[in-house]
């Protein structure tokens, strides 16, 4: 049966409604620079539209993603203050993302609105999607309205794709990628056309990422040759593409009705640890990661005083995990050799009607449904090579969310917000291939793991003050909740974990206040923070675990469970996040712009049952600082720095007691330069450099970050 839970559902240019975040007020954005974003797929932050290369706490825009070369999004958020990209590690080669503190799991993925959900573990890689062709990243932290749907305990992030701006729109970009020693590494591409008109749009477009490896370090030195020899990063190779097509009609000034289809096909493979002689090693490789999607969105003007936004859509995820014999991934005939495919689907949609009681009094009512659907049917192999396919295994649930949301102008000046929602979750079905519940051995046959229905109140309040034209302040506090996955409830990870169908919601409350000021060419923005953090949900370590017919887990024989290490999914966990945010930009002289962002973070995560235990993945203190000098109208040279102090992290290969040694690494400085010239409008070319100085880090014990990279770039819009 299926013991791992791949991650990774990427759909781009899908759409859905502006998720509300109540209070929220844009700024209009510069009247010489075309809105290329797909406005129906917005979320709406509390942050005025940045221009240029410049980066707040809440949106990125594709300008400064071209610029500063980040094509996936792990590595484009990470520009942000607030939000630090991170490495699982492991044979999973999964690149992460966390929003103060929280992780992928506790912050829901977005792509113009829609929900990106894995209905086993939603165990996302932000290193598969793709930034090339997207208009701007949008990120809510803490607080995220409760119109947006279920799961948004720490925030939520939104990828904005592009729309057409005039009668002909066209841009194509195009990178070539060299390694260290300056041999060809691979590529990225992207292609948009599209077109608008008075009363309709439409558009397609292409994105492209290819790596054919990248090198490590050069002052990397090897610890075990046979898992890491230098160089070029064994296993390395990834590529993803996609493509899609939306079709939108504009009959009047207010109402919008859109339809995107997107088809998005990738593979990657899986680097080894560079130094555990202790684990066996897993050679895992993803040979098929395809998505397809279809999404349709429309909001209607009812009268002058209701809105109401409909969106539905459909995705089909269907990937392939293989496990091999040995490193060089040519056999299939030992026990842990397995062919692993996950055939999964979603569809849903919901409602939102928006009424204006009064100029100053305005009330939101959304509803959300989605439903899941999880097959699974691993292929085992013998010796000789021949496989054996179980019968598929099917999990399936329903989630519903009904959320009230009300924002009320005090003044011209002062608005309050207050939201609250009810989501609850239906379990259909929860399948398993083995010996079934309370047997010793036995035939291997379909059983029902115990179904537990789960529900969650949510609420939150926000005050926005306009001090004066050129400041503005913020407090807010919300309550949030995330279901657990079918994967925490229910994995027995490779028979060393006992299941909890009654596992609950992990819960945060969310405190902040901050506030921007703008004076001519120089823009400030901060924030503080503070994150009560209950029912965390942690694995607990349980050696006593009795073997008695009532509460054997499957598949474990009652000869000799007393001595295995078995854990199980529990609601303790609790703690505190809290730190602090800024970032400022400003025009230092004509043709000399510069900005800086900083965060510092403390998280006090607590496991009772582990008095060794860490937090792992997010630094304590965080950075990026960048120049763009113009010192002639066509010319760009844009130098920039990452810094991040250490993080903690985990080394799980020593056998000695209890099993895992935290400690930290991942502290960083690392240099970056592009140079841009316009050798005529509409067309640029580019050369740059990332790691200028090569320097050697590891985000995740075992795992080096990439060295130096070189590209060569070209850019055409019409």
């Amino acid at each position: 049966m299926r013991r791992h839970y791949l991650a990774a559902l990427l759909a781009s240019g899908m759409f859905a409604s502006a998720l509300s975040c109540a209070s929220a007020q844009t700024a209009a954005p510069d009247a010489d620079a075309p809105d290329t974003r797909f406005s129906l797929g917005q979320i709406i932050v509390t942050a005025p539209r940045t221009t240029g290369i410049e980066i707040d706490g809440a949106t990125l825009s594709s300008e400064a993603i071209y610029t500063f070369g980040r094509n996936a999004l792990d590595d484009a958020v990470n520009l942000m203050p607030g939000v630090s990209a991170g490495n699982s590690g492991g044979t999973r080669n999964e690149r992460l993302v966390f929003v103060r503190g929280f992780d992928r799991f506790q912050v829901p993925l977005s792509i113009d609105g829609i929900r990106v959900y894995l209905p086993a573990d939603n165990r996302l890689d932000y290193g598969r999607f793709l930034t090339t062709d997207i208009a701007e990243v949008q990120v809510a932290k803490g607080y995220a309205s409760v119109l947006d749907g279920p799961g948004a305990m720490g925030g939520a992030i939104n990828l904005v794709t592009r729309k057409p701006t005039k009668a002909l729109d066209i841009d194509v970009r195009g990178s070539v990628n060299f390694d260290n020693d300056a041999d060809y590494a691979g590529y990225t591409t992207s292609a948009m056309i599209g077109t608008k008109h008075d009363k309709w749009y439409a558009q397609a477009s292409y994105a492209r990422s290819f790596t054919d490896h990248w090198d490590l370090p050069n002052d990397f030195t090897p610890r075990v040759p046979a898992l890491e020899d230098g160089g070029a990063r064994d296993f390395s190779r990834t590529e993803d593409w996609r493509v899609n097509a939306k079709v939108g009609f504009t009959p009047n000034a207010t109402d919008e009705y859109a339809l995107s289809y997107t088809y998005q096909k990738g593979s990657k493979g899986a680097p080894l640890h560079i130094s555990d002689t202790v684990t066996t090693p897993r050679f895992w490789d993803w040979p098929q990661w395809n998505i397809t999607s279809v999404y349709f969105l429309s909001t209607t003007a009812l009268g002058d005083r209701a809105t109401i936004k409909t969106r539905g859509y459909y995705n089909q995820f269907d990937s392939i995990l293989r496990s091999f014999d040995t490193r060089a991934q040519s056999s299939q005939t030992r026990p842990f050799a397995f062919d692993s495919p996950y055939a999964d689907k979603a569809w849903g949609g919901s409602l939102q009607l928006d009424f204006r009681a009064t100029d100053a009094d305005t009330l939101r009512l959304a509803y959300h449904y989605r439903h899941d659907k999880h097959v699974e049917f691993q292929t085992s192999f013998s010796t000789a090579g021949v496989g054996t396919t179980e019968p598929r295994q099917t999990q399936t649930e329903d989630t519903y969310s009904v959320a009230l949301e009300n924002e009320l102008r005090l003044s011209p000046a002062l608005t309050f917000t207050l939201g609250g929602s009810f989501d609850w979750r239906n379990l259909e079905q929860a399948q398993e291939y083995g010996a079934p519940l309370g047997t010793s051995g036995g035939p291997s046959v379909i059983y029902q793991y115990p179904r537990r229905d789960s529900d969650a109140w949510n609420a939150q309040g926000r005050l926005d003050w306009q001090a004066a034209d050129a400041i503005r302040l913020h407090v807010s506090l919300s309550s949030r909740t995330r279901f657990p996955t079918i994967f925490e409830r229910f994995s027995q990870r490779f028979n060393q974990a006992i299941p909890n169908p009654d596992l609950r919601s992990e819960r945060a409350t969310n405190a902040e206040i901050g506030g921007s000021w703008t004076d001519g060419t120089i823009r400030v923005e901060g924030a503080a923070f503070y994150s009560w953090v209950r029912n965390a949900i942690f694995g607990i370590l349980t050696p006593a675990y009795p073997c008695t017919a009532s509460t054997l887990p499957p598949a474990v024989p009652t000869a000799g469970c007393a001595l295995r290490n078995m854990t199980q999914s529990r609601n303790v966990g609790k703690g505190e996040y809290y730190g602090v945010e800024l970032s400022v930009s400003a025009t230092i002289t004509s043709g000399l712009d510069a900005g800086f962002n900083y965060t510092g973070i403390k998280r006090d995560l607590t496991d009772p049952t582990n008095a060794l235990f860490r937090p792992t993945g997010v630094p304590t203190h965080k950075g990026f600082a960048y120049l763009d000098w113009s010192p002639v109208a066509a010319l760009h040279i844009v130098p920039s720095v990452d810094l991040a102090s250490n993080r903690w992290t985990i080394f799980t290969a020593t056998p000695a007691t209890p099993p895992a040694r935290y400690y930290r690494t991942g502290a960083y400085a690392t240099a970056a330069i592009r140079v841009d010239y316009a050798i005529r409008p509409g067309i640029e070319i580019g050369v740059g450099a990332r790691n200028l100085f090569d320097d050697y880090y590891m985000l995740t014990d075992g795992f080096p970050e990439p060295g130096r990279s070189l590209f060569a770039s070209i850019r055409a819009k019409y």
